[in-house]
């Protein structure tokens, strides 16, 4: 319980109670489960202070400098916070559930299991706060530092972000991830990147705003080998159905791939981006059958994937670009032309039976995963 005298001074007012506090600097306030809704307390001294379990919902603490004080389980729940300091803290479960608390100074407090559920947080700053189990659903982070935080499974379900700090914190095991909301650009640093070990959401890096090539290569930007090969797929749209069947495998076995019907932006130049993108990925997927080799958009896709390998070669490398795999018989009965090169040149996957028997298409989709995987 709170401790009477304490309180008799602070109903008194700011100003008497600041006058008490410069006088009194080795005494801690003690205001436990002191009840506060709703209290007038801009620009309060209360470092220092246990406001253990205190009710302070909807009180204004505009300014307020919480330096070092114990506010574990402390009910702020709307309450004003613009600009208030809370540096180095004890602030395990308080409640900050639509609170406002923009601008506010939490640097190197403890939040463990803090809730800011639907709380504005604009300007805020959190560096070196410990932020692990915090439930950060629904809120909105715009120009919040959150860099050198522990976000250990921190709940981000929802939230709003815009020009966030993500710099060097781990990312692995925060909540909602996919769901946030991105109104603008955030900072998301390769220190970020080495800490979570590449392992985060696409969603998310992609609305902070990373380029799509950046994040293709994310795992070897931090020192960790890419487990497979990225590729374009190459096919007729009249085998829209294995493409997209494909397509739907190779990304869910971790194969970063792209096709034109899934990828392809309201736009673009189609021909101009489908060579951008068979330059940027590694592999190229030619999907052979009667409707493919007689496609002039195929062919031109295999020679692009040639002209890649063959400027390897003249560089001394030894690459294999094009990836052939067949859906019928149709390239055996070519005797000319690109068809009939790559059925002397290529060992071509046989994905004959892809519709017809499971166990066919699973064998054949084990092989090429196999094959597609990288070296290291």
């Amino acid at each position: 319980m709170a401790n009477p005298e304490h309180l008799e001074i602070l109903k008194q007012g700011v100003k008497v109670w600041n006058q008490w506090r410069e006088e009194n600097t080795l005494i801690k306030p003690d205001l436990r489960e002191a009840n506060l809704s709703g209290a007038k307390l801009s620009e309060i001294h209360l470092g220092g202070a246990d406001l253990s379990g205190a009710n302070l919902s909807e009180a204004n603490l505009w300014g307020a400098n919480f330096f070092r004080a114990v506010l574990k389980g402390t009910k702020l729940a709307r309450a004003t916070l613009l600009t208030t300091t809370f540096i180095e803290a004890e602030l395990t479960e308080a409640d900050f559930s639509w609170a406002t608390p923009s601008a506010a100074n939490f640097n190197k407090a403890n939040l463990q299991r803090a809730n800011f559920f639907q709380a504005t947080l604009d300007d805020a700053s959190f560096t070196g706060a410990n932020l692990s189990n915090a439930n950060f659903s629904q809120s909105t982070l715009s120009y919040v530092n959150l860099s050198y935080t522990n976000l250990d499974n921190a709940d981000l379900s929802d939230a709003r972000t815009a020009f966030t700090d993500f710099g060097n914190v781990d990312l692995r095991s925060v909540k909602g991830l996919d769901t946030v909301s991105h109104y603008g650009p955030s900072t998301i640093g390769t220190n970020t990147l080495e800490r979570s070990q590449g392992e985060i959401s696409e969603a998310f890096l992609r609305g902070a705003g990373l380029s799509d090539t950046f994040i293709t290569y994310a795992r070897s930007l931090v020192g960790k080998a890419i487990e497979y090969y990225s590729c374009f797929i190459s096919y007729s749209s009249k085998d829209d159905a294995f493409a997209k069947r494909l397509y739907a495998d190779l990304q869910s076995n971790n194969v970063r791939c792209w096709f034109a019907p899934e990828d392809m932006k309201i736009g673009d130049e189609i021909r101009v981006r489908i060579d951008e993108s068979i330059r940027i990925y590694d592999k190229l997927l030619v999907v052979l059958s009667e409707n493919s080799v007689n496609s002039g958009w195929v062919e031109d896709e295999v020679e692009a994937a040639l002209e890649k390998e063959w400027l390897a070669r003249e560089r001394g490398e030894k690459q294999v670009v094009l990836f052939p795999i067949q859906l019928d018989d149709a390239v055996k009965d070519i005797i000319a032309g690109w068809p009939a090169k790559i059925r002397r040149t290529r060992n071509i996957g046989d994905f004959r039976n892809w519709d017809k028997s499971h166990a066919d298409y699973i064998k054949a989709f084990k092989r090429l995963l196999r094959d597609m995987k990288a070296e290291t």
